[in-house]
C-alpha cells in the first residue's frame, strides 16, 4: 500500500464510514461517540491491531460501527503538543466515552475534561499517577486497565539469570524522566542485591545517543540488558534490538513486539487483549454505569515469548524449564 493510499485508508478508518450515520440516525437511533487518544503512530501494525481489538470488542458487545456507534481516533505520534490538542478536540467532538492509549494520554484527557468518562486501555500506576483515588473505587471520571503490577519487573531479572547465569552486570534501559522508570528500577534493584548483580542505568532520550550509551556498557564483561516499559523504548525498539545483537547482549524486554523484531525474550502483558477488555468497560459506561464505580483491573496473565533464532546467534542454550513455560516460541 503506497503512503498516500495508506493515509487515505487510515482517514477512512478514522471516519469509520461516516456517511451512513446521518441517514440512519434519522430513524431515531442515537449514535454514540467513542474518542480514542493514541500516543503512537498510525502506520505500525501493532497500533492498528489495538484499535481493531477495541472495535471488535464493541461489536461483540452488540454495537454497530456506522449505525449506532462512531469511533474517532487521534494519533499524536509522540508529539506532546499535538497530544494536548487532540485530547481537546476529542472532547469538543462530543465523545460519550474517551479511551486513553499509552504514555501521557490519560493526563492529557484528564486535563481536557473532568466530566466525560475516560477508560485507560493500558494505564501504568494510576494511583501513583493520581488518576484514580484507588483501584477498587476510582471515584472521578477515570477507570480502566493497567498493563502490569510493578512486581513484574523482578521477573525480568529472574528470567535473564535463568537463561544466562553468568551475567553479573545488568544494563537497565529506561526513560530518564517520570515515575514509571523509577518504580521499575527500584523493584529490580531489590531483587538484584541479594544475587550480587550490579545494575547500570542506560538512559533513553528521543534526541539522546542511545547507541553510544549501549556500546559503552557492552565493553564490560558478563553483561545483559533489561529494557523497561517506556514510550521511548517502544519508538526506538528496532535500534535497541539491533544494538543488543551487535554487542551480543542477552536481553529481556517487556513486550512481545520486541521479540518479533529480533529481541531474545519478553515477559509482559498482552496489550491487544487489554484493548479488547477495554471495550467491555466502554460498553458498560455507554449503557449508564459510572466510571468511578468500576474498579481498575490489572492483567489476568502475562506472556513469555522467546526467540530461539536470537538465542542461537548469541550462543545460548535456553533451559528446558524456561522453554516449557513459554507461551510462544519464535524459531
Amino acid at each position: 500500500m503506497s503512503h498516500m493510499k495508506r493515509r487515505k485508508f487510515i482517514t477512512l478508518l478514522g471516519g469509520a464510514a461516516a456517511w451512513p450515520l446521518a441517514a440512519r440516525a434519522q430513524q431515531g437511533e442515537r449514535v454514540r461517540r467513542v474518542g480514542v487518544l493514541m500516543y503512537t503512530t498510525p502506520n505500525e501494525p501493532e497500533s492498528q491491531a489495538r484499535i481493531t481489538a477495541l472495535a471488535r470488542g464493541l461489536q461483540e458487545a452488540g454495537w454497530s460501527v456506522g449505525r449506532n456507534l462512531r469511533i474517532d481516533t487521534r494519533w499524536s505520534s509522540g508529539d506532546l503538543a499535538r497530544l494536548v490538542r487532540d485530547a481537546a478536540e476529542l472532547v469538543a467532538l462530543g465523545s460519550d466515552v474517551l479511551v486513553a492509549g499509552t504514555g501521557p494520554t490519560t493526563i492529557a484527557l484528564q486535563q481536557a475534561t473532568h466530566t466525560v468518562p475516560i477508560v485507560m486501555a493500558q494505564g501504568i500506576d494510576p494511583v501513583g499517577g493520581g488518576f484514580v483515588k484507588s483501584l477498587a473505587r476510582p471515584g472521578g471520571n477515570t477507570t480502566g486497565f493497567t498493563q502490569f503490577e510493578f512486581t513484574l519487573s523482578a521477573k525480568w531479572l529472574e528470567l535473564l539469570r535463568e537463561v544466562t547465569p553468568h551475567v553479573t552486570r545488568v544494563g537497565v534501559v529506561r526513560e530518564a524522566i517520570g515515575q514509571v522508570g523509577v518504580a521499575q528500577w527500584a523493584v529490580i534493584g531489590a531483587a538484584a542485591s541479594p544475587l550480587g548483580v550490579e545494575l547500570s542505568p542506560i538512559n533513553l532520550d528521543i534526541a539522546g545517543d542511545t547507541e553510544r550509551a549501549v556500546s559503552e556498557f557492552a565493553r564490560e564483561p558478563n553483561v545483559g540488558l533489561i529494557v523497561l516499559v517506556s514510550t521511548v523504548a517502544t519508538i526506538q525498539r528496532e535500534l535497541i534490538v539491533t544494538l543488543a545483537a551487535r554487542h551480543k547482549l542477552p536481553a529481556v524486554y517487556p513486550y512481545r513486539f520486541f521479540v518479533e523484531a529480533g529481541g531474545l525474550m519478553s515477559y509482559g502483558p498482552n496489550l491487544i487483549d487489554g484493548y479488547r477488555r477495554t471495550a467491555s468497560y466502554v460498553d458498560r459506561i455507554l449503557k449508564g454505569e459510572k466510571p468511578g464505580d468500576l474498579p481498575v483491573q490489572t492483567p489476568t496473565r502475562y506472556q513469555l515469548v522467546i526467540n530461539l533464532k536470537t538465542a542461537k546467534a548469541l550462543g545460548l542454550e535456553v533451559p528446558a524449564t524456561v522453554l516449557a513455560r513459554a507461551d510462544e516460541v519464535i524459531e
